[in-house]
């Protein structure tokens, strides 16, 4: 009985992870073959204008871009660095990342985008980060990588039972197995 639900449960997960299993291996091809794609996407004006609103005074740079970021419509996970007297926000948007710099100097506020590339999509899905950011659709998105990466790890446990379940396989498995961990334990020492 055991071994029939694990098999299902091994079976229905495969079939759960398939998009992750499938997104997390294009977007490693992407991030290991960046030649091969086109070149970085380098930012493009969208728009500027002369921000009006009143930012308070000294502000710590977060809340300078939260208000700025809120006052365009584009609340939501960021960064922002305060230098040479402009605030650069980098808006971490996935289908549509931006840049604002707005220099309080001259009240100017310039607008960013960077225009859609596959392979830049999918570097961003594969670095995507989630519970620091405050929001609760990127919180979700950790939840979700969280439960994604416990299925993988009961996905390769069930893996190893059925595999020692099976005893016509246990040579060849126990042979696949070795070269997997000693090339993996080869690079972890090498690199």
């Amino acid at each position: 009985m055991l071994s029939l639900l694990l098999r299902r449960a091994h079976m229905y997960l495969a079939l759960f992870l398939f998009p992750w299993m499938l997104m997390y291996a294009l977007s490693t091809l992407a991030m290991n073959h960046r030649r091969a794609f086109a070149p970085p996407a380098v930012f493009e004006k969208e728009r500027e204008l002369v921000y009006d609103g009143v930012l308070p005074e000294n502000a710590q740079p977060r809340a300078v871009s939260a208000q700025l970021l809120e006052s365009v419509g584009l609340n939501g996970a960021h960064n922002v660095t305060h230098k040479e007297g402009a605030y650069v926000i980098t808006r971490t948007d996935l289908l549509t990342p931006r840049r604002l710099t707005y220099t309080p100097a001259d009240r100017r506020l310039v607008i960013e985008r960077q225009p859609f590339r596959a392979n830049a999509l999918l570097e961003r899905f594969h670095r995507r980060r989630g519970y620091a950011t405050g929001y609760a659709l990127d919180t979700t998105w950790a939840v979700s990588v969280d439960l994604a990466i416990a299925a993988m790890i009961f996905w390769a446990a069930s893996g190893l039972w059925m595999w020692w379940e099976m005893r016509a396989t246990r040579r060849l498995g126990l042979l696949a197995m070795l070269g997997g961990v000693s090339l993996f334990a080869f690079y972890l020492l090498a690199i």
